[in-house]
Protein backbone atom coordinates (compact mmCIF):
# COMPACT_ATOMS: atom_id res chain seq x y z
CA UNK A 1 0.00 0.00 0.00
CA UNK A 2 1.45 3.33 -1.05
CA UNK A 3 1.65 6.21 1.41
CA UNK A 4 -0.38 9.38 0.88
CA UNK A 5 1.55 11.92 2.90
CA UNK A 6 -0.46 14.98 3.95
CA UNK A 7 1.48 15.88 7.08
CA UNK A 8 4.06 18.22 5.59
CA UNK A 9 3.81 20.79 8.38
CA UNK A 10 5.29 18.11 10.63
CA UNK A 11 8.16 17.32 8.27
CA UNK A 12 8.81 17.01 4.55
CA UNK A 13 10.35 14.52 2.17
CA UNK A 14 13.97 15.36 1.43
CA UNK A 15 14.29 16.37 -2.21
CA UNK A 16 16.34 13.94 -4.32
CA UNK A 17 18.49 16.82 -5.58
CA UNK A 18 19.19 17.79 -1.98
CA UNK A 19 20.33 14.27 -1.16
CA UNK A 20 22.54 14.24 -4.25
CA UNK A 21 24.45 17.38 -3.28
CA UNK A 22 24.84 16.22 0.32
CA UNK A 23 26.36 12.81 -0.37
CA UNK A 24 29.88 13.96 -1.35
CA UNK A 25 30.17 15.80 1.98
CA UNK A 26 29.45 12.57 3.83
CA UNK A 27 32.23 10.73 2.04
CA UNK A 28 34.67 12.47 -0.28
CA UNK A 29 34.75 16.04 1.09
CA UNK A 30 34.89 15.38 4.83
CA UNK A 31 37.31 18.15 5.81
CA UNK A 32 36.58 20.65 8.57
CA UNK A 33 35.50 23.95 6.99
CA UNK A 34 37.50 25.85 9.61
CA UNK A 35 40.79 24.16 8.69
CA UNK A 36 43.56 26.18 7.06
CA UNK A 37 44.46 23.58 4.42
CA UNK A 38 42.82 23.49 1.02
CA UNK A 39 41.05 20.18 1.73
CA UNK A 40 39.03 21.90 4.44
CA UNK A 41 38.95 25.15 2.53
CA UNK A 42 36.91 23.66 -0.30
CA UNK A 43 34.34 22.57 2.28
CA UNK A 44 34.31 26.07 3.73
CA UNK A 45 33.65 27.42 0.24
CA UNK A 46 30.65 25.11 -0.12
CA UNK A 47 29.26 26.31 3.23
CA UNK A 48 29.67 29.89 2.02
CA UNK A 49 27.71 29.06 -1.12
CA UNK A 50 24.92 27.46 0.94
CA UNK A 51 24.74 30.60 3.08
CA UNK A 52 24.23 32.66 -0.07
CA UNK A 53 21.46 30.30 -1.21
CA UNK A 54 19.58 30.65 2.07
CA UNK A 55 20.05 34.43 2.05
CA UNK A 56 18.62 34.60 -1.48
CA UNK A 57 15.47 32.75 -0.42
CA UNK A 58 14.97 35.20 2.44
CA UNK A 59 15.93 38.34 0.56
CA UNK A 60 18.75 38.92 3.05
CA UNK A 61 22.51 39.45 3.06
CA UNK A 62 24.82 36.46 3.38
CA UNK A 63 26.37 37.84 6.56
CA UNK A 64 22.94 37.93 8.23
CA UNK A 65 22.54 34.13 8.14
CA UNK A 66 23.58 31.96 11.09
CA UNK A 67 23.34 28.19 10.66
CA UNK A 68 21.71 26.31 13.55
CA UNK A 69 20.62 22.76 14.29
CA UNK A 70 16.86 23.36 14.11
CA UNK A 71 14.00 25.77 14.62
CA UNK A 72 13.99 25.24 18.37
CA UNK A 73 17.61 26.31 18.67
CA UNK A 74 16.94 29.32 16.46
CA UNK A 75 13.98 30.41 18.58
CA UNK A 76 15.85 29.95 21.84
CA UNK A 77 18.83 31.85 20.48
CA UNK A 78 16.75 34.75 19.19
CA UNK A 79 14.80 35.23 22.42
CA UNK A 80 17.76 34.95 24.76
CA UNK A 81 20.01 37.04 22.52
CA UNK A 82 17.45 39.83 22.42
CA UNK A 83 17.13 39.84 26.20
CA UNK A 84 20.88 39.63 26.81
CA UNK A 85 21.40 42.65 24.55
CA UNK A 86 18.87 44.67 26.57
CA UNK A 87 19.43 43.72 30.22
CA UNK A 88 17.48 46.74 31.49
CA UNK A 89 14.25 45.59 29.78
CA UNK A 90 12.20 42.81 31.36
CA UNK A 91 9.06 42.49 29.25
CA UNK A 92 8.28 40.10 26.35
CA UNK A 93 5.24 39.96 24.09
CA UNK A 94 4.20 36.80 22.27
CA UNK A 95 0.91 35.05 21.46
CA UNK A 96 -1.14 32.25 22.95
CA UNK A 97 -0.82 30.13 19.81
CA UNK A 98 2.96 29.92 19.46
CA UNK A 99 4.98 26.73 19.10
CA UNK A 100 6.28 25.12 22.28
CA UNK A 101 9.78 26.31 21.33
CA UNK A 102 8.54 29.83 22.10
CA UNK A 103 5.94 29.27 24.81
CA UNK A 104 8.07 27.05 27.02
CA UNK A 105 11.01 29.43 26.82
CA UNK A 106 8.73 32.28 27.88
CA UNK A 107 7.36 30.24 30.78
CA UNK A 108 10.93 29.59 31.93
CA UNK A 109 11.76 33.28 31.66
CA UNK A 110 8.73 34.18 33.79
CA UNK A 111 10.26 32.10 36.57
CA UNK A 112 13.41 34.23 36.20
CA UNK A 113 11.51 37.45 36.77
CA UNK A 114 10.52 38.46 33.27
CA UNK A 115 6.98 39.60 32.48
CA UNK A 116 5.36 37.99 29.46
CA UNK A 117 2.22 39.15 27.68
CA UNK A 118 0.47 36.41 25.71
CA UNK A 119 -1.72 38.06 23.07
CA UNK A 120 -5.08 36.42 22.48
CA UNK A 121 -6.50 35.42 19.10
CA UNK A 122 -10.03 35.58 17.74
CA UNK A 123 -12.16 32.79 16.29
CA UNK A 124 -10.20 33.08 13.04
CA UNK A 125 -6.88 32.70 14.85
CA UNK A 126 -5.87 36.34 14.26
CA UNK A 127 -4.42 38.72 16.81
CA UNK A 128 -5.81 42.16 17.65
CA UNK A 129 -3.27 44.85 16.80
CA UNK A 130 -4.88 47.17 19.34
CA UNK A 131 -4.17 44.60 22.06
CA UNK A 132 -0.55 44.56 20.90
CA UNK A 133 -0.33 48.36 21.01
CA UNK A 134 -1.76 48.41 24.53
CA UNK A 135 0.77 45.81 25.70
CA UNK A 136 3.87 47.60 24.35
CA UNK A 137 5.82 49.71 26.83
CA UNK A 138 9.28 51.20 27.13
CA UNK A 139 10.18 48.08 29.12
CA UNK A 140 9.36 45.73 26.21
CA UNK A 141 12.55 44.08 25.03
CA UNK A 142 11.10 41.68 22.48
CA UNK A 143 8.03 40.94 20.42
CA UNK A 144 8.14 37.33 19.18
CA UNK A 145 5.39 35.93 16.96
CA UNK A 146 5.08 33.16 14.43
CA UNK A 147 4.69 34.08 10.78
CA UNK A 148 2.14 31.35 10.14
CA UNK A 149 0.50 28.93 12.53
CA UNK A 150 1.59 25.32 12.23
CA UNK A 151 -1.89 23.91 12.93
CA UNK A 152 -4.25 26.22 11.05
CA UNK A 153 -1.90 27.87 8.55
CA UNK A 154 -3.18 31.30 9.62
CA UNK A 155 -0.73 34.07 8.62
CA UNK A 156 -0.27 36.99 11.02
CA UNK A 157 0.00 40.63 9.82
CA UNK A 158 3.75 40.53 10.27
CA UNK A 159 4.73 43.92 8.93
CA UNK A 160 2.06 45.67 10.98
CA UNK A 161 3.26 43.89 14.10
CA UNK A 162 6.85 44.84 13.26
CA UNK A 163 6.03 48.53 12.79
CA UNK A 164 4.46 48.68 16.23
CA UNK A 165 7.39 46.86 17.79
CA UNK A 166 9.82 49.30 16.15
CA UNK A 167 7.85 52.32 17.39
CA UNK A 168 8.19 50.98 20.94
CA UNK A 169 11.92 50.29 20.58
CA UNK A 170 11.52 46.51 20.86
CA UNK A 171 13.33 43.83 18.87
CA UNK A 172 11.01 41.90 16.56
CA UNK A 173 11.58 38.15 16.16
CA UNK A 174 9.53 35.93 13.85
CA UNK A 175 9.28 32.16 13.99
CA UNK A 176 8.91 31.53 10.25
CA UNK A 177 9.50 27.78 10.35
CA UNK A 178 6.17 27.09 8.62
CA UNK A 179 6.33 30.04 6.23
CA UNK A 180 9.78 29.89 4.63
CA UNK A 181 9.50 28.38 1.17
CA UNK A 182 5.72 28.78 1.14
CA UNK A 183 5.40 32.57 1.03
CA UNK A 184 7.77 35.06 -0.66
CA UNK A 185 10.07 36.95 1.71
CA UNK A 186 12.20 40.07 1.29
CA UNK A 187 13.85 40.78 4.61
CA UNK A 188 15.78 43.72 3.18
CA UNK A 189 12.54 45.73 3.21
CA UNK A 190 10.95 44.04 6.22
CA UNK A 191 10.49 45.16 9.83
CA UNK A 192 11.75 41.77 11.02
CA UNK A 193 14.95 41.85 13.11
CA UNK A 194 15.40 38.10 13.57
CA UNK A 195 13.79 35.16 11.80
CA UNK A 196 13.93 31.42 12.40
CA UNK A 197 13.71 28.63 9.82
CA UNK A 198 14.12 24.87 9.88
CA UNK A 199 15.42 22.71 7.05
CA UNK A 200 13.12 19.73 7.42
CA UNK A 201 10.06 21.90 6.70
CA UNK A 202 11.31 22.75 3.20
CA UNK A 203 12.58 19.42 1.83
CA UNK A 204 16.01 19.59 3.49
CA UNK A 205 17.16 17.09 6.14
CA UNK A 206 16.35 17.20 9.83
CA UNK A 207 19.01 18.61 12.14
CA UNK A 208 19.77 21.85 10.31
CA UNK A 209 18.21 25.31 10.33
CA UNK A 210 19.11 28.96 10.18
CA UNK A 211 18.60 32.18 12.10
CA UNK A 212 18.49 35.50 10.30
CA UNK A 213 19.81 38.45 12.31
CA UNK A 214 19.48 41.84 10.67
CA UNK A 215 22.74 43.74 10.31
CA UNK A 216 23.08 46.18 13.20
CA UNK A 217 20.81 44.31 15.63
CA UNK A 218 22.62 43.71 18.90
CA UNK A 219 23.25 39.99 19.35
CA UNK A 220 24.62 37.74 22.08
CA UNK A 221 25.28 34.09 21.11
CA UNK A 222 23.55 31.24 22.90
CA UNK A 223 26.35 28.72 22.29
CA UNK A 224 29.84 29.81 23.38
CA UNK A 225 32.99 28.17 22.12
CA UNK A 226 34.88 28.45 18.86
CA UNK A 227 34.77 31.09 16.16
CA UNK A 228 32.29 29.35 13.86
CA UNK A 229 29.52 31.45 12.29
CA UNK A 230 31.58 34.59 12.92
CA UNK A 231 31.49 33.89 16.65
CA UNK A 232 27.69 33.83 16.76
CA UNK A 233 27.11 30.08 17.02
CA UNK A 234 29.95 27.91 18.29
CA UNK A 235 30.36 24.30 17.25
CA UNK A 236 31.66 22.48 14.19
CA UNK A 237 29.26 23.01 11.33
CA UNK A 238 26.90 20.27 10.18
CA UNK A 239 28.32 20.50 6.68
CA UNK A 240 26.15 17.92 4.85
CA UNK A 241 23.04 19.40 6.44
CA UNK A 242 24.06 22.95 5.56
CA UNK A 243 24.80 21.97 1.96
CA UNK A 244 21.40 20.29 1.81
CA UNK A 245 19.66 23.32 3.28
CA UNK A 246 21.33 25.56 0.74
CA UNK A 247 20.18 23.41 -2.17
CA UNK A 248 16.66 23.17 -0.72
CA UNK A 249 16.53 26.96 -0.42
CA UNK A 250 17.61 27.29 -4.05
CA UNK A 251 14.88 24.89 -5.15
CA UNK A 252 12.21 26.60 -3.04
CA UNK A 253 13.09 29.96 -4.56
CA UNK A 254 12.80 28.39 -8.00
CA UNK A 255 9.44 26.70 -7.36
CA UNK A 256 7.72 28.92 -4.79
CA UNK A 257 5.26 30.76 -7.03
CA UNK A 258 4.19 27.76 -9.07
CA UNK A 259 4.11 25.39 -6.09
CA UNK A 260 2.09 27.77 -3.92
CA UNK A 261 -0.60 28.15 -6.58
CA UNK A 262 -0.76 24.42 -7.18
CA UNK A 263 -0.87 23.53 -3.48
CA UNK A 264 -3.58 26.11 -2.83
CA UNK A 265 -5.66 24.65 -5.66
CA UNK A 266 -5.32 21.12 -4.31
CA UNK A 267 -5.97 22.28 -0.74
CA UNK A 268 -9.15 24.05 -1.83
CA UNK A 269 -10.29 20.98 -3.74
CA UNK A 270 -9.75 18.82 -0.67
CA UNK A 271 -11.38 21.31 1.65
CA UNK A 272 -14.44 21.99 -0.50
CA UNK A 273 -14.88 18.31 -1.25
CA UNK A 274 -14.90 17.36 2.43
CA UNK A 275 -17.22 20.19 3.43
CA UNK A 276 -19.72 19.34 0.70
CA UNK A 277 -19.67 15.58 1.29
CA UNK A 278 -19.70 15.56 5.10
CA UNK A 279 -22.16 17.53 7.20
CA UNK A 280 -21.28 19.20 10.51
CA UNK A 281 -17.80 20.14 9.37
CA UNK A 282 -16.04 23.50 9.35
CA UNK A 283 -12.68 25.04 8.50
CA UNK A 284 -10.69 26.24 11.50
CA UNK A 285 -9.08 29.64 11.12
CA UNK A 286 -8.83 32.53 8.71
CA UNK A 287 -9.42 31.27 5.17
CA UNK A 288 -8.18 34.51 3.60
CA UNK A 289 -4.82 34.96 5.32
CA UNK A 290 -3.24 31.53 5.50
CA UNK A 291 -0.59 29.29 4.01
CA UNK A 292 -1.36 27.82 0.58
CA UNK A 293 -0.72 24.25 1.70
CA UNK A 294 -2.67 23.99 4.96
CA UNK A 295 -6.23 23.32 6.02
CA UNK A 296 -7.55 22.45 9.46
CA UNK A 297 -11.03 20.94 9.39
CA UNK A 298 -13.22 20.19 12.38
CA UNK A 299 -15.41 17.08 12.09
CA UNK A 300 -17.97 17.52 14.85
CA UNK A 301 -18.94 14.89 17.43
CA UNK A 302 -16.06 12.46 16.87
CA UNK A 303 -12.46 12.15 18.06
CA UNK A 304 -9.61 13.23 15.82
CA UNK A 305 -7.46 10.31 16.91
CA UNK A 306 -10.09 7.86 15.69
CA UNK A 307 -10.12 9.60 12.30
CA UNK A 308 -6.33 9.43 12.07
CA UNK A 309 -6.28 5.72 12.93
CA UNK A 310 -8.88 5.07 10.26
CA UNK A 311 -6.97 7.11 7.67
CA UNK A 312 -3.81 5.24 8.57
CA UNK A 313 -5.46 1.98 7.51
CA UNK A 314 -5.59 3.45 3.99
CA UNK A 315 -1.98 4.66 4.16
CA UNK A 316 -3.06 8.28 4.54
CA UNK A 317 -0.92 10.43 6.85
CA UNK A 318 -2.42 13.55 8.43
CA UNK A 319 -2.37 14.98 11.94
CA UNK A 320 -4.86 15.86 14.60
CA UNK A 321 -5.73 19.38 15.59
CA UNK A 322 -5.64 17.93 19.05
CA UNK A 323 -2.37 17.54 20.90
CA UNK A 324 -3.66 14.40 22.58
CA UNK A 325 -1.33 11.78 23.88
CA UNK A 326 -2.11 8.39 25.37
CA UNK A 327 -4.26 8.82 28.46
CA UNK A 328 -4.96 12.51 27.79
CA UNK A 329 -7.81 14.24 25.99
CA UNK A 330 -6.50 17.78 26.32
CA UNK A 331 -7.13 19.52 23.00
CA UNK A 332 -4.76 21.74 21.06
CA UNK A 333 -3.81 24.99 22.78
CA UNK A 334 -4.16 26.72 19.40
CA UNK A 335 -7.76 25.67 18.83
CA UNK A 336 -8.61 26.34 22.47
CA UNK A 337 -7.23 29.86 22.19
CA UNK A 338 -9.47 30.38 19.15
CA UNK A 339 -12.50 29.58 21.28
CA UNK A 340 -13.72 26.62 19.23
CA UNK A 341 -16.54 24.54 20.74
CA UNK A 342 -15.74 21.18 22.30
CA UNK A 343 -17.64 19.41 19.53
CA UNK A 344 -15.08 20.74 17.05
CA UNK A 345 -11.94 20.80 19.21
CA UNK A 346 -11.67 17.05 19.55
CA UNK A 347 -12.42 16.18 15.94
CA UNK A 348 -10.10 18.55 14.11
CA UNK A 349 -7.69 17.24 11.49
CA UNK A 350 -4.86 19.12 9.78
CA UNK A 351 -4.00 18.29 6.19
CA UNK A 352 -0.76 19.89 4.98
CA UNK A 353 0.39 19.48 1.38
CA UNK A 354 3.69 19.86 -0.45
CA UNK A 355 4.85 20.18 -4.04
CA UNK A 356 4.90 16.36 -4.15
CA UNK A 357 1.16 16.08 -3.41
CA UNK A 358 -0.84 14.81 -6.38
CA UNK A 359 -4.44 15.26 -7.45
CA UNK A 360 -4.90 11.48 -7.32
CA UNK A 361 -3.94 11.55 -3.63
CA UNK A 362 -6.47 14.27 -2.90
CA UNK A 363 -9.12 12.27 -4.76
CA UNK A 364 -8.33 9.22 -2.65
CA UNK A 365 -8.83 11.16 0.58
CA UNK A 366 -12.14 12.50 -0.70
CA UNK A 367 -13.14 8.95 -1.58
CA UNK A 368 -12.53 7.40 1.86
CA UNK A 369 -13.24 10.22 4.33
CA UNK A 370 -17.07 10.34 4.14
CA UNK A 371 -17.38 6.67 5.06
CA UNK A 372 -14.83 7.01 7.86
CA UNK A 373 -16.70 9.91 9.44
CA UNK A 374 -20.08 8.22 8.97
CA UNK A 375 -18.86 5.05 10.68
CA UNK A 376 -17.29 6.92 13.60
CA UNK A 377 -20.35 9.07 14.14
CA UNK A 378 -22.54 5.97 14.12
CA UNK A 379 -20.67 4.59 17.12
CA UNK A 380 -20.11 7.95 18.83
CA UNK A 381 -21.72 8.40 22.27
CA UNK A 382 -23.02 11.72 20.94
CA UNK A 383 -25.64 9.93 18.90
CA UNK A 384 -27.08 8.34 22.02
CA UNK A 385 -26.75 11.15 24.52
CA UNK A 386 -25.59 14.58 23.41
CA UNK A 387 -25.45 16.05 26.90
CA UNK A 388 -23.33 13.21 28.28
CA UNK A 389 -20.92 13.39 25.32
CA UNK A 390 -20.35 17.09 25.79
CA UNK A 391 -20.08 16.75 29.57
CA UNK A 392 -17.52 13.98 29.22
CA UNK A 393 -15.38 16.01 26.85
CA UNK A 394 -15.59 19.09 29.05
CA UNK A 395 -14.64 17.11 32.15
CA UNK A 396 -11.65 15.57 30.32
CA UNK A 397 -10.62 19.04 29.17
CA UNK A 398 -10.92 20.43 32.72
CA UNK A 399 -8.61 17.74 34.09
Amino acid sequence: MSVIYLDNNATTKVDEQVIEVMLPYLSEFYGNPSSMHSFGGQVGKAVKEARAQVAALLGAEDSEIIFTSCGTEGNNTAIKAALAAQPDKRHIITTQVEHAAILNVCKQLEKQGYTVTYLSVDRKGQIDLMELEAALTGNTALVSTMYANNETGVVFPIEQIGLRAKDAGAIFHVDAVQAVGKVPLNLKTSTIDMLTLSGHKLHAPKGVGALYVRRGVRFRPLLIGGHQERGRRAGTENVPGIIGLGKAAELELLHIKEASKREARLRDRLEQGLLSAINNTEVNGDITHRLPNTTSIGFKYIEGEAILLSLNQYGICASSGSACTSGSLEPSHVLRAMGLPYTTLHGSIRFSLSRYTTEAEINRVLEVMPAIVQRLRAISPFNNDQANWLQGREEAFAH
